[in-house]
């Protein structure tokens, strides 16, 4: 069965971490490139990182460069966004995006809350 599942998300306060999961199964990340996306209530779906499936390329969100890394992990099929200095305003629904050409696999999305 080809998916793609993200794990990681959580309750935590501003200026604190957590790194989120997009682990793929029935395809590989080393020939799909993968973006990371979020989607707050009442606000359209957006933008958040991008890798490319050789890992050498990534590109960020301007309102998260600096903060947000994203990695690629070949051997565990996995691409990590590792999320810094987190902000009430980056509470949101984060989905992974698989895709290659046509193919297009999104996740059910995981819940970051940004909250004292």
């Amino acid at each position: 069965q080809v998916q793609v599942v993200e794990s990681g998300g959580g309750l935590v306060q501003p200026g604190g971490s957590l790194r989120l999961s997009c682990a793929a199964s029935g395809f590989t990340f080393s020939t799909y490139s993968v973006n990371w996306y979020r989607q707050a209530p009442g606000k359209e779906r957006q933008f958040v990182a991008g890798i490319t499936n050789t890992g050498t390329s990534t590109n960020y969100a301007d309102s998260v460069k600096g903060r947000f890394t994203i990695s690629l992990d070949n051997g565990k099929n996995t691409v990590y966004l590792q999320m810094n200095s987190l902000r009430s305003e980056d509470t949101a629904v984060y989905y992974c995006k698989a895709f290659l050409g046509l193919y297009v696999y999104w996740g059910q999305g995981t819940q970051v809350t940004v909250s004292s």
